[in-house]
């Protein structure tokens, strides 16, 4: 599941077979994840309780859109005795540029209000499963100083950032080849991150989850002593 941009999505799988729901819609979040998990378990005939684990899309993104899913994934996951496999909400984008281009880096950017943008960079790895090139981070609207122009044709600009600052595009107009039209996480390609996480050992107990907020001044709880 993923809440943390405008998009709130789900998906189950079950063998081969995959079953999403997925809806765009600001700030309908808490009405609609509930009823999409529900609905997409009871296509595929499923109970929690028989999951292997919880892929969430930890981020980073909305502080209340990603608090949302997070929440919901751990009640989930207490309740049923197992395990969350979080996951990058921005390689989630990544992995449906691999799955649709020949692209062989995308650079992910999704809106993180005053003037800046989240910013992750991946490369296609095995299966198409992204490899981060550097540490996700902040990014104002500048030249990514992490990127060459050698790769630039085939290097793919993705997510909803680039068009909420067009001048984040124009700065780096010769590090970038492509735009592509996925502009949010969708949880069907949460879905091989997950295995691949859970086959790393990095899933965690419900209670040990930390969400990837990146902003710590607007994540951190206020200060008491302030006035």
């Amino acid at each position: 599941m993923d809440t943390s941009s405008l998009a709130c999505s789900v998906a189950v799988q079950s063998g081969e077979a995959v079953i999403e729901r997925h809806e765009e819609q600001p700030r309908e979040h808490t009405r609609l994840l509930v009823p999409m998990i529900r609905a997409a378990l009871g296509e595929a005939g499923l109970a929690v309780e028989a999951l292997d684990a919880i892929v969430l899309g930890n981020g980073p993104g909305s502080f209340i859109g990603m608090r949302i899913a997070a929440s919901v994934a751990q009640g989930l996951a207490y309740g049923a005795g197992i395990r969350i496999a979080p996951v990058s909400s921005l390689a989630a984008v990544a992995a449906e540029v691999f799955a649709s281009s020949d692209a062989a880096q995308v650079v992910v950017t999704q809106d993180a209000h005053m003037n800046e943008v989240y910013l992750g960079a991946f490369g296609r790895g095995d299966h198409g499963i992204p490899q981060a090139l550097f540490a996700e981070r902040l990014c104002g609207q500048v030249i990514i100083d992490e990127l060459d122009e050698d790769a630039a044709a085939s290097r793919f600009a993705a997510g909803a950032g680039w068009q909420r600052y067009p001048a984040l595009l124009a700065a780096n107009n010769g590090l970038i080849g492509n735009t592509s039209p996925v502009l949010y996480p969708r949880a069907r390609y949460l879905l091989p991150l997950g295995v691949a996480a859970l086959t790393a050992g990095a899933a965690v107990a419900p209670q040990d989850l930390v969400p990837a907020y990146l902003r710590a001044r607007v994540a951190a709880e206020p200060d008491s002593a302030s006035p």
